[in-house]
């Protein structure tokens, strides 16, 4: 072939214009696209070989090299795939749009499965320009007597391509690092790389420093009959840098619980054991593999926003695309494979198209039957993980209706004797005594006083203590109109008080209101008074649910300091005063005794304690208060 310059033609009918310095938003990405490329070469000699259009020598190895040097600032990817001719290069590389993978099934569309082909070789070989000055291309083709090409670039659109002198099969690619690139010819970040992008691609890759010094390998003693002493140190063989066939490319069947557990350590370096998993597995009507794992997270430490992996052919994409994984999937760690997403130029973003959501729905599908599987027959395990996994389920719910429908029967509430129970099964428990009313529990060491009242009139109530909750409340109620879910402190139950006399308990309201508002210096205070079953309470504090629903939602909006009635929240908070209480009727008698101040300020702090934790103020006056009360007795 004879010496060739030229222009390199890019085909704007075909993609976008190339911009040789924002191909990609990440230019590390250069090192995935020359070694997926790489691996392309090798599979298509793979696929010619079991078609009978090629005859793979025998001993051969596949394999792909990247070869960096500090010292020269060059990386190299080589493989010994199928090559290149003289036309072949002229097609895929100087006219850039071109996509050799697509030529390839094209021609071989009838006898080949294209789902193992993972790319566009012409795009992907030009993002070396992110990060090199020049660039050489040594490819010599399978084909029998196919003469070696040489091809250079110095980065502009001008290329000289000749004969070159490779003598055998496949491709090397060296890249001539520009100045503000030289950080790619450093090992640790050439390595770096390579483990995030290209740890599972489908060939052996092996990486080597050829400037690095090697270990000297000791010599063994010889004794005085020229024989070794001791044992041979033998060079170890050089391995590869990933592993060709991940766990998720396998059968479940083929799949150990400690492969699995072994796998999540390796990819997400988290070392406490995931509770389980779920294997995906589909050929049709997509081809889609991956393992999702619900992990162990402390929620009062950690974040609970996870990572899923999406892979195009063991090629590593992204983390945590939302097209691809449904919303609520994202709390979960895992990985997912699919080689029939559509892909833009960069291989790093997806078209929006319906086939995308169809995927979406079915992860969404296998994680629902999963759960409600394992709740219909393996219970215990199901409720021994409940407390983890409730908030995976909950948001969920929340966020997608589909997975709503499919777990809404399978949704566990934990309640007062520590059982799991349905929403169903807890209305039918309760329905004489508080019908269509559930309580709940968030804070079982400040609420304990509510538990106890509540456990001795054999009533139940739910534990509800994440922070996701309180939408889900308002989501189960919004999908059972006559449900309404009440804190445990939202007003005293009926079946927690005795009938009484309504002109008696006005009459006794309108006296102790004066006494308690002045004992704790608040106007307005709100008062009532009642007679609990339980003659030794002598007070609690209520807060209506829409009044405290109203405060955390402004909370959580930082809107604290503005009136909830504003939001249309009505009753605020109550001290309920319990009329057979002792302490209650002796200020009630005694309203200008001499310790009846003292004995109300206190009963409405031991109330506030029941309630929730006091401010510093409030507690340093409890405890001078109650070391006044104690010092009475001596």
């Amino acid at each position: 072939m004879a010496n060739k310059k030229g222009s390199l033609s890019i085909n704007s009918e075909n993609i976008f214009p190339i911009i040789k310095k924002w191909l990609y938003s990440d230019h590390d990405i250069f090192l995935r696209e020359l070694v997926s490329n790489a691996c392309d070469a090798i599979t298509k000699l793979r696929k010619l070989d079991m078609i009978g259009e090629f005859e793979e020598p025998e001993g051969n190895q596949y394999k792909v090299e990247v070869i960096v040097s500090p010292e020269t600032k060059t990386i190299q990817v080589v493989d010994n795939g199928l090559g290149m001719t003289a036309d072949e290069v002229e097609e895929y590389i100087n006219q850039i749009a071109f996509s050799g993978a697509t030529d390839f099934l094209d021609k071989y569309k009838d006898k080949t499965n294209e789902d193992q082909i993972i790319g566009h070789f012409g795009l992907g070989f030009y993002s070396a320009f992110m990060v090199a000055d020049k660039v050489t291309i040594k490819t010599r083709s399978y084909k029998e007597d196919a003469v070696p090409v040489y091809w250079e670039c110095d980065g502009g659109t001008e290329f000289s391509m000749a004969d070159g002198d490779k003598e055998d099969r496949g491709t090397e690619i060296t890249l001539y690092l520009s100045e503000d690139s030289a950080e790619f010819a450093n090992e640790y970040r050439v390595k770096e790389i390579l483990n995030k992008y290209c740890a599972f691609m489908p060939e052996e890759i092996y990486f080597t420093n050829v400037d690095a010094v090697e270990p000297e390998i000791e010599e063994p003693e010889v004794n005085e009959d020229g024989e070794a002493e001791g044992e041979i140190a033998e060079k170890a063989a050089p391995a590869p840098i990933n592993d060709t066939v991940p766990l998720w490319a396998k059968h479940p069947n083929e799949c150990s619980d400690d492969d699995y557990k072994e796998f999540y350590r390796k990819v997400f370096m988290d070392f406490k054991e995931p509770l389980f998993w779920i294997h995906l597995n589909m050929d049709y009507p997509f081809n889609l593999k991956g393992i999702l794992y619900f992990p162990q997270i402390n929620y009062e430490y950690e974040s609970i926003e996870g990572t899923i992996k999406l892979y195009n052919n063991q090629v590593f994409i992204a983390d945590n695309i939302k097209e691809v994984i449904p919303e609520f999937l994202m709390l979960l760690k895992g990985v997912i494979d699919c080689p029939d997403l559509p892909l833009n130029v960069s291989r790093s973003a997806l078209q929006n198209d319906g086939f995308v959501k169809k995927i979406s729905d079915y992860i969404t599908k296998k994680v629902a039957d999963k759960l409600s599987g394992m709740c219909k027959v393996d219970k215990e395990n199901y409720e021994k993980y409940w407390d983890d996994i409730s908030p995976f389920i909950k948001f969920g719910c929340l966020k997608d209706e589909k997975f709503n429908k499919k777990m809404k029967n399978f949704i566990l509430f934990k309640n007062l004797e520590q059982k799991y129970v349905t929403l169903p099964e807890y209305l039918e428990a309760a329905k004489d005594q508080n019908e269509n009313t559930v309580f709940y529990v968030t804070d079982e060491t400040v609420q304990s006083q509510y538990i106890n009242m509540f456990k001795e009139q054999g009533m139940d109530a739910v534990y509800l203590t994440h922070n996701i909750d309180n939408a889900f409340i308002t989501h189960l109620e919004g999908a059972n109109q006559d449900v309404k879910f009440l804190r445990i402190d939202a007003n005293v139950a009926d079946s927690l008080k005795e009938e009484a006399d309504e002109e008696e308990i006005k009459s006794m309201t309108e006296k102790l209101s004066e006494v308690f508002k002045k004992a704790v210096g608040m106007d307005n205070l709100q008062v009532a008074v009642e007679k609990f079953k339980n003659a030794s309470v002598s007070a609690m504090i209520t807060l209506s649910e829409d009044a405290r629903r109203i405060q955390e939602m402004m909370k959580m909006y930082n809107m604290e300091g503005m009136d909830p009635a504003m939001f249309g929240a009505t009753g605020g908070e109550t001290l309920v005063l319990n009329g057979n209480n002792k302490l209650v009727q002796y200020v009630l008698e005694n309203p200008e005794g001499e310790h009846s101040e003292l004995i109300a300020a206190h009963i409405y702090d031991l109330a506030q304690l029941s309630n929730k934790p006091m401010d510093a103020e409030s507690m340093t006056k409890f405890i001078a208060r109650s070391n006044e009360i104690l010092g009475l007795l001596i």
